[in-house]
């Protein structure tokens, strides 16, 4: 399994939120801790190919936050300071790890984010919309030149108070992620199969449906392909997990550049075993000590569970 960029893939755009959170889980909690669609994202995709980020962040990012990030060799040029302070967002989970409960969610910066697009980005053939606000999604995309693939997320917010600007969105992505309950609200549609469906005729190539620790399954035209949670014994903190496998797999996407329905289902396993790592500690404490032996291992541990004989 390639981990490195190579000449066949290319730069991975980002754009999403970067915050601080306050997570308190039945195993322990942490305090201002890097957190945000845009860089659970980014540090997994890192792992695979270049990033770039968009985002902001105010004055009391310090510039040792700045520099857990280039840690991972992602440009940062893209990364906007404001007066003000960092979106910060409070909440905890009990024993169902599958249920964020949110205390407080303080926009600051956020609240009026404009993505803007580096000139040099604006040619990156990889893009991933994070769960921001669809309208600010379209201004990305309106920034672009022609890229190869971009995939985006959503959240029930959106869909419950922008439905349309979703739908727009969705006309013009290759690749659309969504968790099922997100799926079910977006088509009125109880059967995860069926509303798959019917996100396929909004316009993307693909639709991917994330199940949490049941793993995940991708509709396109002419595939269906499940993929299972990697099996853990342990898990701490499951905040930025979704973002975590979105990034590894426009990551994986990126570097082989392949993507035919193979490169698909490769690339989402391998946003599964990004997924299982970041649930394992808080933050992004288990990725940033992740190793690429790590990736492979896994990777290569599902590949053994889901082998069967046939009849």
């Amino acid at each position: 399994m390639p981990l490195r960029a190579g000449p066949m893939g290319g730069p991975v755009l980002i754009v999403g939120s970067v915050a601080f959170d306050n997570v308190r889980t039945p195993f322990g909690e942490v305090s201002d801790a890097l957190g945000g669609a845009a860089c659970y994202a980014s540090v997994s995709a890192s792992f695979f190919a270049p990033v770039r980020m968009v985002g902001v962040v105010g004055e009391d990012f310090s510039y040792e936050q700045v520099a857990q990030l280039a840690h991972r060799d992602i440009d940062l040029a893209g990364l906007q300071r404001k007066p003000g302070k960092t979106f910060r967002w409070s909440g905890y989970y009990e024993y169902d790890l599958s249920q964020a409960h949110t205390e407080s969610t303080e926009l600051n910066v956020f609240e009026d984010f404009r993505p803007e697009v580096p000139e040099n980005y604006a040619e990156s053939p990889y893009v991933f919309l994070a769960n921001i606000d669809p309208e600010l999604q379209l201004s990305v995309l309106d920034q672009m030149r022609r890229p190869k693939l971009v995939a985006c997320d959503t959240m029930n917010y959106w869909i419950e108070s922008n439905r349309d600007k979703v739908l727009e969105v969705l006309s013009r992505v290759d690749i659309a992620l969504m968790n099922d309950a997100e799926a079910r609200q977006l088509c009125g549609e109880a059967n995860l199969i069926a509303a798959a469906h019917q996100v396929l005729n909004y316009g993307p190539g693909a639709v991917v449906i994330k199940k949490g620790e049941h793993g995940s399954f991708m509709l396109s035209r002419d595939s269906y392909f499940v993929a299972p949670g990697y099996p853990l014994e342990e898990v701490r903190d499951p905040t930025g997990a979704g973002d975590t496998f979105a990034g590894g797999l426009i990551g994986y996407l990126a570097r082989t550049g392949d993507t035919r329905d193979k490169g698909l289902r490769q690339a989402i396993i391998c946003g599964s075993v990004m997924a299982s790592f970041t649930v394992e500690d808080f933050s992004l404490k288990r990725l940033m000590r992740l190793t690429p032996e790590e990736i492979a291992e896994r990777y290569h541990e599902i590949e053994r569970i889901t082998q069967f004989e046939g009849f």
